[in-house]
This record gives C-alpha cells, structure tokens and sequence, in this order.
C-alpha cells in the first residue's frame, strides 16, 4: 500500500527522528481539526494535473504524510491512455537501474519486469501506469514515491477536501467546469491550491486578466476565501530531492496560515501572503520573459553580456507592467525577480526559447512537449500583448508626447509577440530589440512607470477608481 514502510523509512531514519514523526502527526491532527474530521473519517488531499510541479507536490505530501494511512489519503488524478514512447521507456529502464534504492523496490513490488519488456518494445507503457511507480512523464530523471494514481475525474474529486490544481492554466477552466458537476451534492466547499502559473486576458467590458484562481471560483462557485495560490522561486525535482526552496501561499488568512504551516518542511519553507490575484499574475509574467532569455542564450552562445543586457531590459518591462497591475509594486520586486532568475537558471520557458532558437524545436509542434509539459509562457505572451495594446489603457509617451497603449514601451513583449503568436519575426528579432536604436536607458522605463499614476485596478478584475494621466484625471 502506498505510504507505508517505504515513506516510513524515509521519514524516520532519512529525515532523522521520531521527533519527526511526531511533529507531522501534530501538524495533521491540527489541519483535520480546523476541516472538522472525525475520526476514521481521513482528510482526503487531491491532486488534479500530473505534470511536474503537481506531481512533486503530491509526492511531497506522500512522503511526509502518507504514513499515517489512517487519517490522511493522498491520491493524484491523470488522464488515462497516454503511451510513453520507446525512447522514454529506454531511458526510464536506464534511470532504474542507476539507483539501487528504485531497482529493489520495483523488484519487491513486481513491477520491474513491465519496463524491461518495455525498453525491448515488447509493451507499452502509459504515463498513469509509471505515475503509480513514482515516474512523472515530465520528469523521468527524478523518480518519487509510488503515488495513488486515479484516472476518473469523478471518482478523485467527488469526496476530496483539499484539491490542489497541477493543471496548466490552459486546461484549469475546462476541467474544473467537469469538476462542478460532481460537486452539486456537497454540503461543504472543498479547499483549493492552484500551482498553475499562467494567465488569460478577456477584453470585454473592461480589458482585464482571468487567472486560474479565478477561473476555479467561476467554473464551481467555490468561496473565494476558500481558494489559494502557492508559487514561489523553486524547481520541481529540485524540491523532491530536498534542495532548499522556498514558497508563498497566498489567499484568504483563515486558510492560507494553516496550510503555510501543514506545508512547511525544513527544506521547504512556505510563507504566506493575502495578495492573491497579484502573486499569481506575477508568475505567469516571468514565463513571458524567461522564453526571450533562453533565446538570447541561444543565439549569443551563451554570452554573459549579451544575457545581462537582455536581462535589464526585461526586467524594466516586468517593473513597468507591475506598476499598472498593483498599487505597490515594489512590494512584489523580491519575489518576481526571484522567480524570474531561477526560471531562466532552469526553468521549462528558458528552455523552450533555446530550443526554438537553435531550430530543434518549431512553433508548429505547439505548447506541450514531451518530457517538459506545457510551456504556460506562450499564452502568456499572448494574454499580456492583448491586454496592453488595449487603447482605454494609454499612458503617456515620454518622447512623442501623446497617449500610446502600454505595449508600445514594452518592445521585448511586443517582439516575442510578432516571434511565438503572428509568426511574423524569427527568433534572431529577439536580438534586434535589445539593440536600441533610439539610446532609451531600461532606467527611463522605470523612471516613467515611477513618475505616473499608472495603476489600473481594472486589469486584476478590481472596481475601476480614478487614476491621474498628465495631471488629468481619467475615469
């Protein structure tokens, strides 16, 4: 059964202490009292989505969690008949059988000689099927704990009350609107924690941003307060294998503290933040821009002078477009730019933008690619250049003297546009925006969002109030 001795081991003698032990019973026994369990009524914890991210984090929970079978069940929902190519079987089989801990336990659970017949291409596998062994199809190198994988939408949400969302933002709206009809019987609302780092933009009434959150709440009615986002500067595998990393979970007080502190691991310390909607934006941003570092990367072998000029334009796009979305942007510098720096250190846009640029990967073969899962920076290259070019937004230009749409004092944005979404540029564009013919110091950027009232409580959804435009008020 999953989360028995393998887990038990792992935290009692790999993790150091019965002390432990007793420090996670405590921290569970607190968040069933808060939900209001009985006993033998286990709290039951769901993961929606396996790509990487949602896959560590319910492996995370398994393996601190899962020994106490009989008042947590922590369970992941993946779709079902998705094949894993030969060359993924062959290279899970090489993963094997370099760690000795993973070859003992496939062999004791009689599952070792499926990925045998597999690399022989003797059988299939599916990615549910590796997913229940520990392997994250985004993810081979770094196996996990044996997870319990259930395929059925129905049968995984139906009774859950804790439902972490490990969609891309994409797909969040169409399967939590599934997951709304199996929800018509509840008598309490579930908990939610959305990982998705991704945005949508909708033009009509008012040009504003839809964040998965919010898509979460419209598509099942869940209380707002009920809803979280967590994200911060951290890469998936990384955290399994018990890197340092740190999170945020943001949302309402009355649920966002207690799962801070059920979270938080001494390798993985969850803070925690009222900021909803703004953090979550902020981490569909940072995708935008990482994908143009990766091509900058590419294309100037890897020069660290041509990156560091990338990375000052970027990062005075990324301050101008705070200040237009949140009151005090200064207050979201530190994690941003964190985020931003690890996603171009290692993340899946940075890498996505290389491949591009060295031609080993195409437009044509779309968003989700094998072995990465989706790459969230597309549509949020598209959502934000959609959103900015929206004339009831103009600011003033410094040098022409006349209102422009935001996108226009954004060129890195606007070029990664004409590059990813119309196609109308290849990715050597990317290098041309950054060789600025008219001497505009990334500084003055800055200095432009700083000197005008620019935020627009519209765009996160926000009632509209008056702001300050060339010392006119603008309704």
């Amino acid at each position: 059964m999953v989360g028995s001795i393998e887990a038990m081991d792992r935290n009692l003698y790999s993790n150091g202490s019965v002390h432990n032990f007793n420090a996670l019973e405590e921290k569970l026994d607190e968040l069933r009292s808060r939900l209001g369990k009985a006993n033998g009524d286990p709290l039951r914890i769901v993961g929606v989505g396996a790509g990487a991210w949602g896959s560590v984090f319910a492996a995370v929970l398994q393996d601190s969690y899962g020994q106490f079978r009989d008042k947590v069940q922590i369970r992941i929902w993946r779709r079902p008949g998705r094949a894993v190519d030969r060359a993924t079987a062959e290279h899970i089989f090489e993963v094997i059988n370099s760690r000795e801990d993973v070859l003992r336990r496939l062999i004791r659970r009689c599952a070792y000689l499926k990925y045998v017949e597999a690399r022989l291409g003797d059988r299939t596998l599916y990615a549910d099927e590796i997913l229940k062994d520990g392997f994250c199809l985004n993810m081979v190198e770094t196996p996990l704990c044996p997870l319990k994988v259930v395929t059925s939408l129905q049968e995984a949400v139906w009774d859950a009350d804790i439902v972490v969302n490990g969609l891309p933002s994409t797909e969040t709206k169409d399967v939590f609107e599934e997951i709304s009809n199996y929800w018509n019987e509840r008598i309490t609302d579930p908990i939610i924690i959305s990982l998705a780092k991704g945005i949508e933009a909708a033009l009509e009434p008012l040009p504003h941003i839809i964040t998965p959150t919010q898509m979460i709440h419209q598509a099942t009615g869940v209380p707002i307060e009920n809803i979280l986002y967590l994200g911060g500067p951290n890469i998936a595998s990384e955290i399994y294998n018990k890197e340092y990393a740190n999170a945020r979970i943001c949302g309402a007080e009355k649920w966002r503290k207690p799962l801070a502190k059920f979270l938080r691991q001494p390798h993985f310390i969850v803070w925690d933040n009222s900021d909803l909607v703004t953090h979550e934006v902020m981490g569909g941003l940072k995708n935008v821009y990482a994908i143009g570092a990766g091509m900058v990367a590419a294309l100037t072998k890897e020069s660290a002078t041509s990156k560091s000029v990338y990375f000052a334009h970027c990062t005075s796009e990324m301050i101008f477009i705070t200040h237009l979305l949140t009151e005090e942007p200064e207050k979201l510098a530190g994690p941003l730019l964190a985020d931003t720096y690890v996603t171009l250190l290692k993340g899946r846009n940075a890498w996505y933008g290389q491949m591009l640029a060295k031609g080993e990967l195409n437009r044509d073969m779309g968003e989700n690619i094998s072995g990465k899962g989706m790459i969230q920076g597309v549509s949020a290259v598209k959502a934000f250049y959609e959103l900015l070019s929206q004339s009831s937004l103009n600011v003033l230009h410094p040098e022409e003297n006349k209102p422009v749409a935001p996108v226009e004092l954004c060129p890195i944005l606007k070029t990664l546009y004409k590059i990813l979404i119309t196609r109308k540029q290849s990715s050597q564009a990317i290098l041309q925006a950054l060789r600025d013919e008219n001497l505009n110091d990334p500084r003055e950027r800055i200095e432009i969002a700083h000197s005008h009232v620019f935020y627009r409580p519209s765009l996160l959804g926000q009632p509209l109030t008056s702001f300050r435009l060339q010392d006119k008020v603008v309704i």
